[in-house]
């Protein structure tokens, strides 16, 4: 019978007929759908975890590949009796790519009632990076295609913009995060689109998301094995005054390895007095995860990937999620609207700054690049992005400092609030400013216009200006905020609906293959926590 389900959701998906789940909306610091019924989120994460190729170009261990499960029909197929088995009602995908086809998984989630949370980043250089952050429009250009991609689902829940980004020894990601939910939220208002934007935290990071975001996600590795009820009155006193929609994106901790995870943290999360703090949370992980040493999942894949075998985590998850009885006040009218305090002020444990770096601008970025006269030449490989991290240091580092130059520019300072005026143009761009600066110092000798082979002058003469010549023609006003709209030649997002992502009409997701599970592979460039540490996570909501 759930076999039959899963292909009539199928089949509805070839002509984008959704329907299934009701619209989700938030009122103050609770979640609730159409009915008028407090939303919490029962669900599980569910990717499988990418490649971990250890070195010193990766030292935090990233993730080099990810697998887009949500443009795997079949794979769907597979695990949609056992999302059922377990009764959730939403899961997070990790990363997706937007050129596949996800009608059929988009549509299977929809028809069992099931919602997606999804993060818009990708591993590596496709999310904001810890130590040296950045919002520049090669993000917000990613970050919308894959919007206007799922904008046609009615089952879109969340996006998020950044996953563990902050942590207790580096803040200074801060005003990226925040100017990321601020250009994501105004990019949905502007297409329609009613679903939350939202932030994942570590549980003990800094407390700048909780403080100025409105979905906070919080992974909590406090509770292990058969913990005290007690054990989370730190973190409810801790989020009881703070008025946005609160849920844990991961739990279920191995750190002190129990071995067989009870999940009794159910039970105490969606009961009072949590219940009127928290709306929920995502177990982790329906697949199996390495995390610090630890070993994390409840669905074991056979060697072809057509069968699954569920462990004892798995049965007793699906017990303690039977269990649960949703704690429906306060009612819709009664919910209080969100207030926001005062943002914290930087100090010795929140080195980060209230002023946010500006909305990225293409259009400019673009014009800018036609004025410039040294540019960054593209390898034939189109492997790039260690290759610009190398250029950079070496002509910001060395050749800028020996001929009165600095680069200045193209650098950001989320401590001070301080961005250059070319900060927020893509890697590529601003490698090319600071090329195109020491060719204009060197008096525009041919020889400071080869870096090693990878450059080349702009063919266009009649272009090129001084580079600060340049900045003042095609950034008029490099702080500007504003609605951000797609990058030329993406896909539009689709028309609106009353669902809770935006919108049900429309044709697929621009191309894509279907079938067997995708892995995507990405270059080395910024970096992305998607599974580290032991869990344990709060996720907020921005809007």
């Amino acid at each position: 019978m759930k076999l039959l389900s899963f292909l009539a959701a199928a089949a509805a998906a070839s002509t984008t007929v959704y329907g299934a789940v009701q619209k989700v909306t938030r009122a103050g610091r609770y979640m609730y759908t159409a009915d008028g019924n407090r939303f919490y989120v029962k669900g599980i994460a569910y990717q499988t975890q990418g490649q971990i190729v250890s070195g010193p170009d990766n030292p935090l261990n990233q993730p080099s590949t990810f697998v887009d499960q949500l443009a795997d029909s079949a794979g769907c197929a597979r695990d949609l009796p056992f999302l059922q088995q377990l009764g959730v009602n939403a899961i997070r995908a990790y990363s997706v790519d937007s050129t596949l086809n996800h009608d059929s998984c988009m549509a299977a989630l929809s028809g069992a009632g099931i919602y997606v949370i999804l993060d818009l980043t990708l591993p590596l250089n496709g999310s904001i990076d810890t130590t040296l952050p950045t919002w520049s429009t090669n993000l917000l250009d990613l970050y919308i295609d894959t919007i206007n991609v799922f904008s046609k689902y009615d089952n879109v829940l969340a996006y998020n913009v950044g996953n563990e980004v902050l942590t207790n020894g580096a803040t200074n990601a801060a005003p990226f995060i925040k100017a990321a939910a601020r250009d994501i939220k105004a990019y949905l208002a502007s297409i329609g689109s009613s679903a939350l934007v939202g932030y994942a935290d570590i549980d003990g990071a800094a407390a700048f998301p909780r403080r100025r975001l409105r979905l906070p996600q919080l992974r909590s590795d406090e509770w292990c094995g058969d913990a005290a009820t007690s054990t989370y009155d730190n973190l409810n006193s801790e989020f009881e005054n703070y008025n946005v929609v609160a849920y844990f994106s991961e739990f279920g901790s191995e750190n002190c390895d129990p071995g067989v995870r009870p999940w009794t943290e159910v039970g105490t999360l969606f009961a009072s007095p949590m219940t009127n703090i928290w709306s929920g949370g995502l177990a982790f992980s329906y697949f199996n995860a390495s995390s610090a040493g630890h070993q994390f999942g409840m669905a074991t894949l056979s060697a072809d990937n057509t069968t699954v075998t569920t462990n004892q985590d798995f049965a007793n998850l699906q017990s303690q999620y039977k269990s649960v009885t949703f704690v429906n006040t306060p009612t819709q009218s009664a919910a209080a609207q969100s207030t926001y305090g005062a943002c914290p002020q930087p100090d010795a444990n929140l080195e980060a700054s209230t002023t946010l770096p500006p909305t990225p601008n293409d259009s400019a970025c673009a014009c800018l690049t036609e004025h410039l006269g040294c540019l960054f030449k593209m390898p034939a490989n189109g492997d790039y992005t260690a290759l610009v991290g190398t250029l950079t240091g070496v002509v910001c580092g060395e050749l800028l400092p020996g001929v009165g130059g600095s680069c200045n520019d193209i650098a950001t300072n989320g401590t001070t609030g301080t961005y250059g005026v070319v900060s927020s143009c893509d890697p590529v761009t601003r490698l090319s400013y600071a090329f195109s600066q020491y060719y204009d110092l060197t008096s525009r000798a041919a020889t400071s216009c080869d870096f090693s082979g990878n450059a080349t002058t702009n063919s266009v003469i009649g272009n090129v200006l001084a580079p600060s010549a340049a900045v003042s023609t095609c950034l008029p006003s490099p702080s500007a905020v504003f609605t951000p709209s797609a990058p030329s030649g993406a896909s539009a997002a689709a028309s609106a609906s009353g669902s809770s992502g935006s919108g049900s009409n429309g044709n697929g997701s621009g191309g894509g293959k279907t079938g067997g599970a995708v892995e995507v592979r990405v270059g080395a460039g910024m970096l992305m926590t998607l599974v580290a540490g032991v869990l344990g996570g709060v996720a907020f909501t921005l809007l």
